[in-house]
């Protein structure tokens, strides 16, 4: 059972440009940081102007060489110089919240609120000079895979980004130690909220070219590890997509786990497993609408089917649903330029 996206009239927005009260929520969050970071905030809260600055540069030393980046966000760079230039390259091990418009939300937290926090990573992976390794490696979208262990620790301890693998495996444990800090600190991004999994990015049905299905990326904030939320949905620009938390009674659990692991069809995934795993895979989907890191993923879709029809059918008792990690859905070809969506300015 999928969540319905919910129209954009529907979201909170403050505008940073003509409201005081988010100025003086994240001076509150941010003051300790640097004098740079802080005329960095004060320019994002200010009216823009129709200028063009020149594209900024940063010192990285990249397997052994130093060259010129620019740090388009606070988890990328395109290379300037030296062997790779030209090259585009995404930071792994972490991830900096979107920076091309006000699309997260969370806890308190305004949209145009923690969107300053993405500008704020920006800012923080520029003001720095680091020491980066690739082995040529790329990602889907064909940019180079480097990693930037002070570089990702900053980011991470100054809760301006959070750990992030693309699997099920735990980020590093040094990264992971670092958003530990941070988030029992309540600094940058986990300020006001602290949701059990980011939402991090959201794809529309139409852009499953090859048939292999549509998902939405959400990451453990407590170790870093993804999830694909699975879906068929065709999203409107300018939806508020959200994952749900359901209240889960642990008794209603102890009473359906023997009655699963009997059951013809769910019986046969949780069958194999311990009673501890096989309660923890029913106990996570009935919390959270997805098949934990038990059960092996190519298995997890036919999993999905049958305990949503549980779900359906009222067998997780009586649950009361609320808002985890929310985004806002636009087009990539609207995200940028003259063409933005409203939803963006």
């Amino acid at each position: 059972m999928m969540p319905q996206p919910v129209r954009n009239a529907d979201m909170r927005r403050a505008n940073p440009r003509t409201s005081s009260a988010p100025r003086r929520r994240l001076a509150l969050i941010l003051g300790g940081g640097a004098l740079a970071l802080g005329l960095a905030l004060a320019s994002l809260l200010a009216p823009q102007r129709e200028t063009q600055a020149a594209e900024s540069q940063t010192k990285v030393i990249l397997n052994g060489e130093a060259v010129a980046v620019h740090f388009n966000d606070g988890d990328s760079f395109r290379v300037l110089t030296g062997d790779f230039k030209d090259t585009k390259a995404r930071l792994f091990g972490y991830n900096t919240l979107e920076s091309y418009g006000p699309v997260h939300q969370w806890g308190s937290w305004t949209a145009h609120e923690l969107y300053v926090i993405a500008k704020m990573g920006t800012y923080n992976a520029r003001d720095g000079v680091w020491e980066c390794e690739t082995d040529g490696a790329t990602d889907t979208y064909g940019r180079i895979l480097v990693w930037c262990p002070k570089l990702a620790e900053s980011q991470i301890r100054g809760g301006y980004a959070h750990v992030m693998s693309i699997d099920d495996n735990p980020g590093k444990p040094e990264l992971i130690a670092a958003q530990r800090e941070a988030v029992t600190k309540r600094r940058g991004i986990w300020a006001h909220g602290v949701p059990d999994f980011v939402l991090t990015s959201l794809h529309s049905k139409e852009e499953d070219v090859d048939g292999k299905g549509t998902y939405n990326r959400l990451v453990s904030s407590v170790d870093g590890h993804s999830v694909k939320w699975r879906h068929n949905t065709r999203y409107a620009e300018c939806d508020r997509v959200c994952q749900y938390r359901y209240s889960v009674d642990g008794a209603v659990i102890d009473e359906l786990l023997p009655v699963a692991k009997s059951d013809a069809e769910i019986g046969a995934f949780l069958r194999p497993l311990s009673d501890a795993d096989a309660r923890s895979v029913l106990y996570d989907f009935a919390e959270y609408r997805h098949i934990n890191r038990k059960i092996p993923e190519d298995q997890r879709k036919a999993l999905d089917a049958l305990l949503n029809e549980w779900a359906k059918a009222g067998k997780f008792g009586a649950q009361q649903r609320s808002e985890g990690s929310c985004m806002i859905h636009a087009p990539f070809k609207r995200r940028f330029g003259g063409g933005k969506a409203e939803c963006l300015k």
